[in-house]
């Protein structure tokens, strides 16, 4: 999990590379997504989407550690170069798709077992994009959603959403060790 001083990091910015909606560091709720599967591991987790994934931490480890095909979304196409080194250091790669969530179909989706998302909920404009996205990946029978968040409101508004649609479960979490990290993790089960 590399910091923006990682020599592979530093040498991507040195190409000048500048992601500009917030992909510009690795976010501490992919650690609670990640700490969260690995104390649930889903039952299906073959193809893999990471939305808003950034520099796609928490996809990179459902490759390594679940050896999930994995697509990498972001709005972001300067995201990607720093995905890659991640991905490179952690000996896996993903495939890499530039999008937005109101563009993701129910036909796009229906490829996915599960949709992962870590810090995606940080404008209120967000809500009514995510949310549809959210219902669209259950009508196309995506059978695991998470979404990890550090407890925004537009988050919590579109848990609510989620809960009185698709009976969304709530967990509060947190990680210690060499990362600490607080929040909530959002939880459909769509089997």
């Amino acid at each position: 999990m590399p910091t923006a001083s990682h020599p592979a990091i530093r040498k991507v910015k040195r190409l000048g590379i500048e992601p500009s909606i917030h992909g510009n560091k690795l976010w501490k709720s992919s650690c609670l997504l990640i700490d969260y599967l690995k104390q649930h591991p889903p039952e299906h987790t073959g193809k893999v989407l990471d939305v808003g994934c950034g520099w796609g931490l928490s996809g990179i480890w459902c490759a390594k550690n679940f050896r999930s095909e994995v697509t990498s979304m972001d709005a972001d196409p300067d995201v990607f170069p720093f995905l890659s080194a991640t991905a490179e250091l952690n000996g896996v790669t993903t495939e890499h798709l530039v999008s937005r969530f109101e563009k993701l179909t129910t036909r796009q989706l229906s490829q996915y077992d599960m949709l992962i998302a870590a810090d995606i909920c940080f404008w209120d404009e967000l809500v009514k994009p995510v949310t549809n996205m959210i219902n669209r990946a259950v009508k196309a029978g995506v059978k695991h959603i998470l979404v990890a968040d550090p407890e925004r409101s537009p988050f919590f508004e579109i848990a609510e959403k989620c809960a009185d649609k698709h009976f969304a479960e709530v967990h509060e979490w947190s990680t210690r060790g060499s990362i600490e990290a607080n929040g909530a993790i959002m939880v459909i089960e769509n089997a």
